[in-house]
């Protein structure tokens, strides 16, 4: 399964608690207007985070491992590269050992992309697609790398030597023949493997035969929130045209499913109080209880 790709080289520092761990990768979702990394809240099994409509926002992937990962990149539902309804198979971003890097928005060219900002579910890109029902959810599908093993030649068993009449015994474990006068095998060597830095490539793509960017180089409910009507949902706008440059390069992945998925879901604040997601606090009465006898006589009114 060969496959090109994109990346790019910016590295960052994940907030822990505000992101989206796995075992291979982080992902973190950062407001870009706030200038902020969003808060991941968890509910039942699921990561959510709270998008406020008409702030623009960026998708942090950071790899966690020691080699090269593909990151195919979804968001409601689209793949953000190719703009396809996403599937595994699909291109995506190449990152390099602890490499991570931001994603702005929906890719238009090597050189632009179309930013991602919150708004509407009925200005969502994949609801203007005829996409509409998986708007709110971004994921991200993490491929390793496949690794061709070393070359080697293995040396053939040694064959039985004839015993000469006076010669010597040799020990049992001798890789020589028991005669001293005997002619010792040949030593043979297996060709050095080529440095993993000469071959690596930064890419992203989709299997046997994609394209994609070389980054390096660009260095239950809970409380009364049951009781609430969830407004409509966010969805991802197709903003503002924006500079991103990104070049193509290889990468073969090493399984035809990924080796984990990361989801965050988004939703408003008011919709993830609803939904139980987020726990209100509750405040102390700003002003004293009513006393049914405030008074002894009637008061004209005002």
């Amino acid at each position: 399964m060969s496959i090109k790709g994109l990346a790019a080289a910016v590295l960052w520092c994940v907030a822990g608690a505000a992101a989206a761990t796995g075992r291979m990768a982080d992902v973190t979702v950062f407001d870009r207007v706030s200038n902020r990394v969003l808060p991941i809240h968890h509910h039942e099994g699921r990561y959510y985070v709270v998008g406020q409509p008409g702030h623009e926002y960026q998708v942090r992937v950071r790899n966690r491992t020691a080699g090269e990962v593909l990151a195919v990149v979804s968001v409601d539902g689209v793949n953000a590269v190719t703009g396809e309804t996403a599937g595994w198979e699909q291109s995506g971003y190449v990152l390099a050992p602890h490499q991570g890097y931001d994603i702005r928005g929906w890719r238009k060219s090597m050189n632009r992309i179309a930013a991602f900002f919150f708004t509407e579910h009925e200005q969502a890109y994949a609801t203007r697609t005829g996409r509409p029902h998986n708007v709110g959810v971004i994921g991200v599908a993490v491929f390793q790398k496949r690794h061709e093993p070393a070359a080697r030649i293995d040396s053939p068993a040694p064959r039985p030597w004839p015993r000469r009449e006076g010669a010597r015994d040799a020990p049992e474990d001798s890789p020589f023949p028991p005669s001293s006068d005997a002619p010792a095998p040949a030593t043979r060597q297996a060709d050095a493997a080529q440095s993993g830095s000469e071959k690596s490539a930064d890419a992203l793509g989709s299997a046997g035969g994609g394209r994609g960017f070389d980054a390096r180089r660009h260095a239950p409910q809970h409380g009364s929130a049951a009781m609430l009507e969830r407004a409509a949902p966010l969805g991802t706008g197709h903003g503002r045209s924006e500079t991103s440059h990104v070049t193509y390069t290889n990468f073969e992945r090493a399984s035809r499913h990924p080796a984990e998925v990361i989801s965050i879901h988004y939703d408003s604040h008011a919709n993830l109080v609803a939904m139980g997601v987020i726990r209100e606090p509750r405040y102390a009465r700003p002003h004293p209880y009513p006393t049914p006898f405030p008074g002894q006589f009637v008061p004209d009114p005002r």
